[in-house]
């Protein structure tokens, strides 16, 4: 399971095909930034029947906080200049950057879909929601990864990714809360805030 974080790490960067829905693509760019801060619950699922789940804290632009639920000895700490990724079972902490997690395209401060670091591959919309899968050009090697949102009201529901063993992984976020005001100590780093960051997220 705790290869599924390094879904997070593929890459949410690329866009625009010519088939492409202009006004759907606007909303989408709009949405992600105007986003100044999410909270919620997720539930993360892959193909091969792992689960775990947690809570996710956003703060725009770049903080990031995954608090995954016992079993699950994982905590993630993004503080706008390094993601932190710690296996507290093994006491173990891994510095990655930016540039390799997907949650880049949701973290940043301001986002165009303009063919050069983003590449749309798929548009679908129907009555309940609006999916688009982008890819990024100048990483071949990154998997494309599909957002999903929720058209009433429209906010992001969920995102989809292929990791390096084919293996296809579903983040659900639940009980949404947008543009909340959280701590700045939830994307502080320290070991014993990983069982209580959740008790600090507001100021």
């Amino acid at each position: 399971m705790k290869k599924l974080f390094f879904v997070f790490c593929l890459t949410f960067f690329n866009i625009f095909p010519v088939h492409a829905d202009k006004v759907d693509l606007s909303k989408i760019e709009n949405y992600l930034n105007n986003l100044k801060s999410l909270e919620a619950g997720f539930v993360q699922m892959s193909s091969n029947g792992g689960t775990a789940e947690g809570k996710i804290y956003i703060s725009k632009p770049s903080k990031i906080r995954m608090e995954y639920t016992a079993p699950e000895p994982l905590l993630i700490v993004g503080n706008g200049d390094y993601i932190i990724y710690y296996d507290k079972e093994l006491d173990q902490i891994t510095n990655i950057d930016y540039k390799d997690i997907p949650a880049t395209v949701i973290l940043t401060k301001k986002i165009k879909f303009d063919n050069n670091n983003l590449k749309i591959t798929d548009l679908y919309k129907d009555s309940g929601q609006t999916s688009i899968t982008v890819e990024t050009p100048k990483t071949p090697g990154v998997k494309p990864i599909t957002l999903i949102f929720d058209n009433e009201p429209f906010r992001l529901k969920q995102w989809k990714v292929i990791d390096q063993q084919n293996i296809e992984v579903t983040i659900s976020l639940f009980d949404v809360e947008q543009d909340v005001e959280l701590s700045e100590n939830l994307f502080k780093f320290e070991k014993k805030a990983s069982n209580s960051g959740s008790k600090a997220k507001r100021k």
